[in-house]
């Protein structure tokens, strides 16, 4: 830097030190003021920079400034990576044909593992029983592979898929299908947890229900197996939470009441499902689980929960506002945040939104060097939601941030060529 702390003619000529630099700003947290001021700096002198580089260059650097790999969900990082990679006069031909063979590997994993969930969906059959469910498992399985990059998360990332896949049946029936009087029966039939006690709902309900309380059992059972430990009580309690979440929402909808952006955002934390997968994952990918451990489990949820939670919920947001307002949910953060800011331009509000996620990113990365090895597993999972949630919603014309549909064939249906 020189005098004025800017970077001096030499560093900011470096563009390759420069996006180094750039890239492992995004691990800082808020608190630290060089790695802010460097984000800053950098920013600047890449943007100022990109129009004179070389095409491969210029790719790079573009790259970047639309989203640091820190962000990046991990699969489809590491085949962008193989892609660039391979285009380094530098790179060693034997590590990245090992690469690409690593990777069509993996992929026929994954494809198998998406079969398994095909089949289990089919065999639910809620969405030919129910006229209103939309056969989601792919994006399900999509946001496990995000969630779960390790191979060796095999059965983790089917059962997870399984209960995403209910959880966006349920959010269809309290955003849009059911009336507000099935809903308050159907939030106390899950407050109760009886199989025998549904008799009162409508077809529909008790058809998602049951699907609900045996696929919520069958997690439950396997953890038992492989573990010897109960987790019924656990599991129940993220459902129930989620269900009075809800109840909450229609409630907003019902009496015309606005929330405050912080109210809104606190129960979309629970909405989202990042309680329910968080606390199911933290069964599924434990090594040794005791009753000390899931302490961590018990009211509050660790911080992490919040944050990756609050990172979906804004993605979502930024993602979906549109389409949501036209199946009537007429909530969002942006439109919140834009009232009680009196900001007038959704663009502006769009914005302020994004900085929000980046000051998040900045605490979870806090948490990333907590020195609990107990936790330190959930919160890599916790990290990996919020480069899922980026992936899942921010929708755009770009080659690495194209469409859900884009994904699923990179990740899962086209090897690459070797």
């Amino acid at each position: 830097m020189d005098a004025n702390g800017e970077l001096n003619k030499s560093s900011s000529e470096d563009i390759e030190g420069l996006l180094s630099l750039y890239e492992a700003s995004y691990l800082g947290s808020s608190e630290e003021d060089v790695m802010s001021h460097a984000k800053e700096n950098t920013t600047r002198n890449l943007n100022r920079s990109v129009s004179q580089l070389s095409p491969k260059l210029n790719n790079k650097v573009f790259a970047s400034l639309k989203l640091p790999r820190h962000m990046r969900m991990e699969r489809l990082e590491a085949r962008r990576y193989i892609e660039e990679y391979s285009n380094e006069v530098d790179h060693n031909p034997v590590v990245l044909e090992f690469a690409k063979y690593d990777y069509n590997m993996v992929q026929s994993v994954l494809r198998r593992e998406l079969v398994e969930v095909t089949r289990w969906w089919e065999h639910l059959g809620l969405s030919s029983k129910l006229g209103f469910v939309r056969d989601r498992h792919v994006e399900c399985f999509l946001w496990t592979v995000g969630l779960l990059p390790e191979l060796r998360f095999s059965g983790s990332r089917i059962e997870l898929a399984k209960t995403i896949a209910i959880l966006l049946v349920i959010d269809d029936i309290y955003d849009t299908y059911g009336s507000y009087d099935d809903l308050v029966l159907f939030t106390e039939a899950i407050q109760r947890w009886d199989l025998n006690a549904v008799e009162q709902l409508p077809e529909y309900m008790k058809i998602c229900f049951e699907a609900l309380y045996n696929t919520n059992n069958e997690i439950c059972d396997k953890v038992l197996r492989e573990q010897g430990f109960g987790v019924q009580p656990f599991l129940r309690k993220t459902w129930i939470d989620m269900a009075e979440a809800y109840m909450v929402e229609a409630e907003w909808v019902k009496t015309g009441r606005t929330p405050t952006l912080k109210d809104y955002i606190e129960n979309g934390v629970t909405t989202s499902g990042t309680c329910m997968a968080l606390v199911h994952l933290f069964f599924l990918v434990s090594d040794r689980l005791t009753a000390e451990n899931t302490r961590y489990l018990l009211d509050p949820y660790p911080k992490f929960f919040t944050l990756a939670g609050t990172i979906l919920r804004l993605w979502d947001d930024l993602g979906t506002v549109k389409e949501e307002q036209e199946r009537g949910d007429v909530l969002s953060s942006i439109h919140l945040l834009m009232k009680e800011k009196n900001i007038k331009c959704e663009e502006e509000g769009r914005k302020e939104i994004l900085q929000l996620i980046y000051g998040l990113w900045n605490d979870l990365n806090v948490e990333l060097v907590a020195p609990d090895a107990v936790l330190f597993p959930i919160i890599k999972v916790a990290l990996n939601m919020s480069r899922a949630s980026q992936v899942v919603y921010q929708h755009n014309d770009d080659s690495y941030l194209s469409s859900v549909e884009n994904y699923v064939q990179s990740l899962f249906y086209k090897p690459i060529d070797i």
